[in-house]
């Protein structure tokens, strides 16, 4: 193989060091984890809590919307809603107004059971924002927004 197809590891590590991109699936799995970790006992992955939490609006939103607010496609949307609708949680309706769409509702399972988890969100939250230098989560959140 010649020089000109190999990647010096200078460029590893300098990648390593700089990507913005591994450092936040980085800082994005971890998060998860420490989400997952607080939401198991009841059942719930940090995933889940936040599709449950963009589906709490006072209209029931199209799949679409929801989809747009968590930043994955539909067909993922429509795969992550499985779990959820056979538990009982969900409910995915027709839209009355273009047959085409659907819309997602929480159930009264669904609302008690996010009622139930938001403490724990909160309290889980509360841990990570105490392990941000500097009091800059906000700072880091304005920031991750700008890149959305």
């Amino acid at each position: 193989m010649s020089k000109a197809n190999e990647v010096p590891f200078e460029t590893t590590l300098f990648v390593r060091d700089t990507c913005l991109c591994l450092h936040l699936q980085r800082a994005a799995r971890a998060l998860a984890r420490r989400f997952d970790d607080a939401l198991r006992p009841l059942g719930l992955t940090s995933g889940q809590y936040s599709m449950m939490m963009a589906m709490n609006q006072p209209t029931p939103p199209s799949i679409g919307a929801v989809a747009s607010i968590l930043c994955v496609d539909r067909t993922t949307m429509t795969a992550a809603l499985k779990p959820l609708e056979r538990r009982g949680l969900v409910t995915v309706s027709v839209d009355n107004s273009d047959r085409r769409s659907r819309r997602l509702k929480l159930t009264a399972a669904g609302r008690a059971l996010l009622a139930r988890a938001v403490p724990v969100w909160r309290r889980t939250h509360a841990e990570i924002d105490g392990l941000v230098p500097h009091a800059g989560a906000e700072r880091l959140r304005r920031d991750l927004r700008a890149l959305t």
